[in-house]
Parts: C-alpha cells; sequence; structure tokens
C-alpha cells in the first residue's frame, strides 16, 4: 500500500477551501486538496508541506498543519492500487496558491463544495472533517474509482488548532 499525503487550504475568514483540478497522471480531471507521494527520508507532515510547494506554490510551516484524518483507499481485484492518506488541513501559509504543470488551484465556498467534480468517496468524509472532527476511514471502490462498493469511516477525535483559531475569531 502505498503511502500519501493530502492537504487542504482553508480561509475560515471567508468560508472557503482551496480546491486544484489534477491536470495529469492519477485523478486527472478532478478536484482535490494538494499532496502526494512521500519521499524516501521525508516525514508525512515533511511530504505534505513540500507537496504544496510543488503543486500550488505556497510556502506552509510543518507546525502550520493540522492532522485530521487517515483512509485507506483500495480498489476491487486491484490490489497494487492501494493507498494509505493522510490528510491535513492548514489555516496558515505564504503566498497565493497559483496554477503549475500539475494542479490548477481555485477558491470554494465551504457551503457550496463542488463534490461532483472530486472523487466519489470526499463527500462521505471532507463534511466530517471540516466540522473538525478527525477520522479514521476506509473506502473500497470499485475498478475503475466510479463506485464506492464499502466504507467505513470513524470519528477518533476532535481538531485543536482549527478550533482554538475559530473560538479566537
Amino acid at each position: 500500500m502505498k503511502h500519501v499525503t493530502l492537504l487542504f487550504l482553508l480561509k475560515p475568514e471567508t468560508q472557503e477551501i482551496c480546491l486544484a483540478m489534477k491536470k495529469r497522471g492519477f485523478g486527472v480531471g478532478k478536484l482535490n486538496g494538494v499532496g502526494g507521494k512521500i519521499e524516501e527520508g521525508e516525514t508525512v507532515p515533511q511530504a505534505a508541506v513540500r507537496e504544496a510547494k510543488e503543486e500550488v506554490g505556497v510556502d506552509i510551516d510543518e507546525e502550520d498543519i493540522e492532522h485530521v484524518g487517515t483512509i485507506a483507499f483500495s480498489f476491487d481485484l486491484k490490489p497494487d492500487w492501494g493507498i494509505l492518506c493522510t490528510v491535513f488541513l492548514t489555516i496558515l501559509w505564504e503566498g497565493e496558491p497559483v496554477e503549475t504543470e500539475e494542479m490548477a488551484p481555485q477558491w470554494f465556498s465551504l457551503h457550496n463544495i463542488p463534490y461532483e467534480h472530486m472523487w466519489i468517496d470526499d463527500m462521505h468524509w471532507l463534511p466530517q472533517v471540516l466540522e473538525g472532527n478527525i477520522l479514521q476511514a476506509s473506502f473500497l471502490f470499485n475498478n475503475d474509482g466510479t463506485e464506492v462498493l464499502d466504507k467505513k469511516i470513524l470519528t477518533v477525535g476532535r481538531q485543536q488548532k482549527l478550533i482554538a483559531y475559530a473560538n479566537q475569531n
């Protein structure tokens, strides 16, 4: 199972989330957060921060991301496609997200997230994360990822950094 990261940038003051259209590779044509593979010698948070810089050009400090979930993805009859994804949120970064060869970022209202242009599983877990929960989940897809065959979502805690920030404002 390949270990990857996924990071969402949030603007609490305007109630927006940055989603980026994948322009090439696995997931092409879908909106998602930024992230990717963990390189040798990297920690999971280091990989999330590096991927954000590479994919949308923003600088993030590791201490400004919050772990909000761990999700296992598998595909029916394709065990080599298995992915373990560590999910993060952040509200602090430097720079504005810009389009790169891999991703085209856009801001969306938290009240109007275009789930129809995202992976089919996102509608099941992302709203819970955006409500402040920390999740452990697993999803089994059909072979082309267009159908969820099985899912398990467990709330294992509450976010601390983002809740503290929201309470200050």
